[in-house]
């Protein structure tokens, strides 16, 4: 059978009874209109990095709307980010979001606790209260400035058994910066965001784990210094992980333009920091590929690169991406693919796949369309951009979540 064949493509780094349980899924489901001669099935995506904006911004995104395009991207598990309103920095806020989670998320939603109260780096969380209930710890959106602040999170991090994950940037040199210091910054006279703001905190914390122990895992790596001193790292038994997102491995800022999609943190660097990360992904430096998914509202995106909001949507075209630009043109197989997007977030985060797979046809051809998003957030600097895969269908739990 013609299914088979393509469960088959990816089942040497997934168990037999994951093979099996995703057979009798399908024999169980009507898929009458999908022909599996020409698919590919593969596990559940997983990002550990993501942004639902509920509570607080529910205007950006909601965690139905979150979860929805999550499952439209072939994403059965998700990592929220704390940088919600109110933070939850406490048994009783993190309860907030969890009964929404609970109630609209159509797909496995896992939220962090936030290290520091409010996300101000000046008092913990209720780090013990919240452990049951959270994937890990971190204060993404603001890197911890305290050197002390951030070698005692570690220790009571390291104590509960859960993950410091780690947005590291060091304030003081930002300078109000809001692209890459490079080339187009220069020629457009635009401020710059230096890659030191970047690996300094790194390697300060790196330096701090070795002391230790905890599991650590540093967000949206984005400079060929964060690469390097990673690689070292692990080199050297540091328990540590990291990720990078779509944007970074297919972009640099020669391809910026006058636009708030073309504006993240971190920004998009030079074309020898994308051929570092891209080597560091071969090399396996780097451990997974996450979104950080950042929805906005059009006025708040609207605004050029300097005055609009930090963040960009990407859930809904990662695959795509990663598949048309990385796979394609053979820089890394679909298999590493399926590790990058599978295997390794979970197996770091340890979280189950149970019956958790997508249906994607990996021959149709179109172009990105953010109207087409089923996010809030339509900013995108893939907008039009060629692309190959669909999702046709995607399972959660055993249930359908998304067809198209």
């Amino acid at each position: 059978m013609a299914t088979n064949k393509k469960i088959n493509l990816i089942s040497s780094t997934l168990k037999s009874d994951f093979i099996d349980s995703v057979g009798v899924s399908i024999s169980n489901f009507q898929f009458s209109d999908i022909d599996f001669s020409n698919c590919f099935i593969f596990p559940g995506f997983c990002d550990v990095h993501v942004h639902f904006r509920e509570p607080g911004f529910s205007y950006k995104e909601t965690i139905k709307s979150g979860s929805l395009a999550s499952a439209k991207g072939g994403y059965t598990a998700v990592c929220t980010m704390p940088n919600l309103n109110p933070v939850p920095d406490s048994v009783e806020n993190l309860k907030i979001q969890k009964n929404i989670i609970e109630d609209s998320a159509c797909i496995n939603v896992y939220p962090y606790g936030s290290i520091t109260v409010c996300q101000k780096g000046e008092e913990f969380s209720d780090l013990d209260g919240m452990a049951q209930d959270v994937i890990g710890f971190s204060d993404d959106g603001r890197g911890v400035q305290s050197d002390e602040m951030m070698r005692r999170a570690m220790i009571k991090a390291n104590a509960l058994n859960k993950p410091i994950v780690a947005h590291c940037e060091v304030n003081e040199l930002l300078r109000g910066g809001y692209i890459h210091d490079g080339e187009y910054a220069k020629k457009h006279s635009h401020r710059g965001i230096c890659s030191e703001s970047e690996w300094l905190q790194i390697a300060r914390d790196i330096e701090l784990c070795k002391e230790i122990g905890v599991k650590y895992h540093v967000c949206h790596i984005s400079t060929k210094e964060s690469v390097d001193i990673i690689r070292k790292a692990k080199a050297d038994g540091v328990d540590i992980t990291c990720e990078t997102g779509p944007h970074y491995l297919v972009m640099d800022d020669s391809m910026l333009q006058e636009d708030g999609r073309f504006k993240m943190n971190p920004p998009l660097r030079s074309k020898e920091d994308r051929e570092a990360l891209i080597e560091g992904i071969i090399d396996g430096t780097i451990d997974m590929i996450a979104t950080d998914h950042a929805p906005h509202s059009a006025e708040e995106k609207s605004k050029g690169l300097e005055k609009s909001a930090f963040g960009v949507v990407g859930i809904e075209t990662a695959f795509p991406i990663m598949y048309t630009y990385l796979v394609k043109p053979g820089i890394i197989t679909l298999e590493k693919l399926i590790d990058l997007l599978v295997i390794n977030p979970r197996k770091r985060f340890g979280i189950g796949l149970n019956c958790d797979y997508s249906i994607w046809d990996l021959e149709e051809e179109y172009l990105i369309d953010p109207k087409e998003f089923l996010s809030l957030g339509k900013a995108t600097p893939f907008e039009n951009w060629k692309v190959n895969g669909r999702c046709l269908a995607t399972v959660c739990d055993g249930k359908i979540v998304y067809k198209k």
